[in-house]
């Protein structure tokens, strides 16, 4: 569903920029949709491999369908934690 909706927001263009947070490879085909509308696709992610059994937190193939990605980690939440104290 939310496949869907990215698509269908795309296409309309009801926005400029989507950002998700994600990991598996089943939102590609809607990253693609938004891509080919002129929609900057936004990856936020895990680390890239996992501390508990060292397999990929997301799939490579989504990695490459964003335009940017932003690696969810301590740093970006005191990002987050600072500008929502503002």
């Amino acid at each position: 569903m939310l496949g869907l909706d990215i698509a269908l927001l795309s296409a309309k263009h009801q926005v400029s920029h989507i950002g998700i947070v994600a990991g598996d490879s089943d939102l590609i085909p809607a990253f693609e949709v938004a891509r080919n509308e002129s929609i900057s696709v936004w990856l936020f992610h895990g680390p890239r491999t996992s501390r508990i059994d060292g397999t990929s937190t997301y799939a490579s193939e989504l990695w490459s369908a964003a335009d940017e990605r932003s690696e969810i980690d301590l740093k970006f939440m005191k990002n987050i934690e600072r500008a929502a104290k503002k």
